[in-house]
């Protein structure tokens, strides 16, 4: 398995063999080996992933001046702690799975947030077109756990799988995955392969 954080950049298009891809562009790497982690001396096996250097940091943080930090279990071999992990992991027509988290669109209604129809435009509606309607039966006289009501949307940990490596750029350290990925441009993303 092979993984790598990244930051989302946006989306864009490419063009090849005559056909026109959408792709999204992902800042991804250089990622920083903070711990490497042993059946023997943790009880599993695991890698610690540190992104994105930052120049200031606590002194309960010394060896790990990063702003992300990720761990990903994972079998076998394991890379040196110290190391480095770079875009070169990928290779193009690989597929990878990418998770993050999504746009937060705040308060929203039923129609929106989860796509109800709505009441009827006339016969005797009146500044209520976008409402629930009944929200439960007469008995039990409470409103059911799990009913679908207007509430909080979005910003959501969201997995894509099956997405496909179109470009692999080492020196800019650029990957562009065919198709779309959680989140705005500037959102932290976890790729792997299965």
């Amino acid at each position: 398995m092979k993984v790598l954080l990244g930051k989302k950049i946006g989306m864009t298009q490419v063009f090849k063999n005559n056909q026109v891809i959408p792709v999204t562009l992902i800042q991804a790497g250089p990622c920083r080996v903070l711990e490497v982690k042993t059946k023997e001396k943790d009880g599993y096996q695991a890698l610690q992933l540190g992104f994105e250097d930052v120049k200031r940091s606590l002194k309960s943080q010394k060896g790990k001046e990063v702003r992300y930090i990720r761990e990903f279990r994972k079998e076998g071999t394991l890379p040196k702690q110290g190391g480095v992990l770079d875009v070169t992991v990928f290779e193009e027509g690989e597929e990878v799975t990418v998770s993050g988290i999504t746009k937060g669109k705040g308060f929203q209604g039923g129609v929106k947030r989860h796509g109800f129809a709505g009441r009827d435009a006339t016969h005797g509606t009146k500044h209520e077109e976008r409402t629930l309607g009944s929200v439960g039966s007469q008995q039990p006289q409470r409103v059911t756990k799990g009913r679908k009501m207007p509430g909080r949307m979005g910003a959501d940990r969201v997995t894509i799988v099956g997405l496909k490596v179109v470009s692999v750029d080492a020196t800019k350290h650029i990957l562009a995955l065919k198709g779309a990925v959680p989140g705005a441009p500037g959102t932290l993303l976890e790729i792997r392969t299965r």
